[in-house]
């Protein structure tokens, strides 16, 4: 370990340790703590148009608050931006670091004003994660840390470093420098010419880097995109490693070229497989990989866990670009209750309650107020109320809310995992995701597709069979089937099934990093020719 390294560990850790501390003790003050939460908030929006528009003062309280405003959505929230943008037309009294691009499950970018206050949100709860992790990992306070940058398309490159996605950013500024001083990418990387640029240069810098400990990124298969992007570009890496120069990439000079000869050595006698005895001689130090690993999340996590076993694995928390709703703290995900206000609405009754209202055991759907000016905004998640550490929540993530109604079939998420579990516990193949077409078949008629990352299956009418019968017992499929209004359901498969909607979700303005499997997704348009030419290919084989 660095001088360097060891310096900035030892200061970070301290700063976090004692950040901490508020968050520990109040976690038996929950309703007090959201109250002033709520208090502050209002305070910073009474003099904008927010306030005007819903009749709002510095002292409203919840009650008022939830009366006169209502759930909300980006949508509702455009304009407002979008005027925030080109005149700085406030939405809370805080000033503008950066505007945020994200995007989801069913829409391409979104910005999302990054104020100060909201970044103070942030930090208070990253901190209380950070100082559990440096109690539960001990050993990643000993070595260097990747996480993750959710890179800019190549087409938004001209933007600058400003709109980057750097977990790194999420901390305070002084938080941030200790920080930096740790990582073995620097944010740099990510404005690189193109995204293959950027992921090269990072595998490059990750693979000198012999001291790594931590491996943070949002989404597994984005690390095993990375770890596949290694096997393929291993001996370009070995040559960039023994010389120190980045060789024909031209476009990485900004960067200097790290130096390995050992890692050069190991790279040339690997044959490109993911192995996890390969991955623990390059990697020897690595102590933490941190990644999603529920819902649609759970099997690619468990994926790369097995090429990194000799690591801890920890899942991620509901953290979104437009907020963080819980984090990993003392073996539980709590509520954030430190951040933003929180207000959750049962998914049951229907009735919206304040966070020290839940009860273990129900299913609800997050409401954030926050200090980017966002009031009682719709997460789009399904959480259950698994438990409490004092009196704040802990809250176990179910699934998107971002349901699919091609034609009034009303297909949730949470029915599409069904279905993927049902798969491939019957038939033991590797599901990827449920694919919503509006030209599914040679009729050009709507319809689901279900993809499989396997080699061309036999029995993929027996399979699509079994998936169309699961989709029938949810009424509304069952009607519009019916009514003719949607082909059957049926299925693709191919080895590299999962690369393929990933490229898939990037042509559709997905920002990489932000990416993740989701069991249920909407595609406009037609069949992409790839699925319609292994669908075709299938049909031959069958035949």
């Amino acid at each position: 370990m660095t001088l360097r390294h060891r310096l900035g560990h030892g200061v970070l850790r301290r700063m976090v340790a004692w950040g901490e501390r508020g968050f520990r003790q109040n976690l038996n003050s929950l309703e007090a703590v959201q109250r002033r939460k709520l208090q502050g908030l209002m305070n910073a929006v009474a003099a904008t148009s927010s306030a005007k528009q819903f009749e709002l003062t510095a002292d409203t309280d919840w009650q008022r608050f939830a009366e006169r405003v209502p759930v909300s959505s980006y949508s509702d929230w455009a304009d407002k931006i979008h005027a925030l943008k080109a005149s700085g037309d406030a939405m809370i009294h805080s000033p503008v670091m950066r505007f945020q691009p994200t995007s989801g499950s069913t829409s391409a970018i979104k910005w999302i004003p990054y104020t100060k206050q909201f970044l103070a949100e942030l930090d208070g709860a990253i901190v209380p994660w950070l100082a559990d992790l440096y109690r539960q990992f001990p050993n990643i306070s000993h070595g260097s840390h990747y996480w993750s940058l959710s890179w800019l398309p190549t087409d938004m490159r001209d933007s600058g470093t400003a709109d980057l996605n750097d977990d790194m950013k999420l901390l305070s500024a002084g938080k941030r420098i200790l920080a930096a001083a740790t990582q073995a990418v620097p944010e740099s990387v990510a404005m690189a010419p193109t995204s293959q640029d950027a992921s090269f240069a990072s595998l490059v810098m990750l693979v000198a880097d012999t001291g790594l400990t931590v491996m943070s990124v949002w989404s597994p298969t984005f690390a095993l995109t990375m770890l596949e992007q290694l096997g393929q570009w291993r001996e370009e890496i070995a040559a960039c490693l023994e010389r120190g120069n980045w060789g024909a990439r031209q476009g990485l000079n900004f960067l200097s070229c790290p130096r390995n000869s050992r890692q050069s050595k190991l790279l040339r006698e690997w044959n490109g497989e993911p192995n996890a005895d390969f991955f623990k001689a390059l990697w020897p130090s690595l102590a933490l990989i941190s990644a999603w690993d529920t819902a649609a999340a759970t099997r690619w996590a468990k994926v790369l866990h097995s090429y990194l076993p000799h690591a801890g694995f920890q899942g991620k928390g509901l953290w979104a670009t437009e907020g963080v709703v819980t984090f990993p703290y003392r073996e539980q995900h709590l509520l954030a209750y430190n951040s933003h206000f929180y207000e959750f609405e049962d998914l049951d009754s229907g009735d919206i309650v304040p966070s020290w209202a839940l009860r273990e055991g129900q299913q609800v759907a997050p409401v954030i107020t926050t200090g980017s000016g966002f009031l009682r905004y719709r997460m789009g998640d399904q959480l259950l109320v698994s438990g409490f550490d004092g009196s704040v929540p802990a809250l176990t993530f179910l699934g998107r809310e971002d349901g699919v109604d091609l034609v009034g079939e009303k297909l949730s998420t949470i029915a599409a995992q069904q279905v993927l579990d049902a798969v491939a516990s019957q038939f033991k193949v590797n599901t990827v995701s449920l694919i919503a077409l509006d030209e599914s078949d040679a009729r050009q008629r709507p319809g689901y597709v279900l993809l499989l990352e396997e080699s061309a299956v036999k029995n993929a009418a027996e399979i699509g069979e079994f998936a169309e019968a699961a989709l029938l017992e949810h009424f509304h499929y069952r009607l519009a089937r019916s009514l003719n209004q949607l082909s059957a359901a049926r299925v693709v498969a191919a080895p590299d099934m999962r690369d393929f909607y990933l490229e898939q979700c990037r042509l559709r303005g997905m920002i990489e990093g932000n990416i993740k499997i989701e069991p249920l997704r909407r595609w406009d348009g037609a069949m992409p020719e790839r699925l319609a030419e292994d669908q075709a290919a299938q049909t031959r084989a069958r035949a």
